[in-house]
């Protein structure tokens, strides 16, 4: 067996799979469904830059100002309350939401908007473990924390 089975197994993450494979399997379905001429509402593509820019720029806030790495397999070394994460817990998924939001609204696309709730269903039980690992690692800051900014919006 070849050293590269195991990245083979491997699943994609999360922005892999919001800002690259479900556009590209969302695009390739409706060309089929359409005969190679899809329905396309060029304005919602703003909430689609809107949301891949919410996602990086949140990141590189929180890495900046609390350490740890892109995700939580890294997590903080500080807890970041400023900024956008001063109105959301997590401005970062926020962004894959709206992402995913403008991919259907633009395609018109039932199955961008299925993936778009799978994905709202996904990172909530997500967001539950990270919420618990956050308070393990911060304790009383984060749980106050918790009290005063909402987890979406």
């Amino acid at each position: 067996m070849s050293k590269r089975a195991p990245l083979l197994r491997r699943r994609p993450g999360s922005s892999t799979l919001t800002f690259l494979v479900y556009p590209v399997a969302v695009l390739a379905f409706e060309l089929a469904l359409h005969g190679g001429r899809p329905e396309f509402s060029p304005w919602y593509l703003l909430l689609m830059v809107w949301g891949y820019a919410q996602y990086r720029l949140c990141g590189r806030y929180r890495i900046r100002l609390g350490g740890g790495g892109p995700g939580m397999d890294t997590p903080p070394d500080r807890l970041v309350t400023t900024g956008p994460f001063a109105f959301s817990r997590n401005p970062m998924y926020m962004g894959h939401i709206i992402f995913l939001a403008g991919l259907a609204l633009a395609l018109h696309s039932w199955l961008a908007a299925a993936l778009a709730l799978a994905t709202v269903l996904r990172f909530n039980s997500r967001i539950r473990r990270d919420e618990s690992r956050l308070v393990e690692r911060f304790g009383e800051p984060y749980a106050v924390y918790m009290t005063k900014v909402r987890r979406w919006i």
